[in-house]
């Protein structure tokens, strides 16, 4: 087993940030292809964002310009920061991790008030 451990949900109000952080234990994060998902009642898993290992990135045109996602190597994380949140982001976000196999983590409820 490889852990992937998120953090950082919360309920926020419409129009608040959160950041959500997700931690690797395994020496070959830098590898690894890393990217957040979601998944809200009723809905299937979704993909948000991905960082590459070279830093590069991309959206959902749903977050795009609202959220951003980031990586530190030395820290074997992977951060999601979320600012104007929106009711419909109300999700469990769930970290992903290509390296060594694919796996996710177990989750983080993120609970956006209007």
């Amino acid at each position: 087993q490889v852990p992937l451990v998120e953090s950082g949900g919360g309920l926020v109000q419409t129009g608040g940030s959160l950041r959500l952080s997700c931690v690797v234990d395994s020496d070959i994060f830098s590898i690894s292809v890393m990217r957040w998902y979601r998944q809200a009642p009723g809905k299937r898993r979704e993909w948000v964002a991905t960082v590459n290992a070279d830093g590069s990135t991309s959206y959902d045109d749903s977050v795009r310009g609202r959220f951003a996602i980031s990586r530190d190597g030395a820290k074997r994380t992977v951060y999601l920061q979320m600012n104007s949140l929106e009711f419909e982001d109300t999700a469990v976000y769930y970290c992903y991790a290509s390296s060594p196999f694919p796996r996710f983590g177990r989750g983080t409820q993120v609970t956006v008030s209007s």
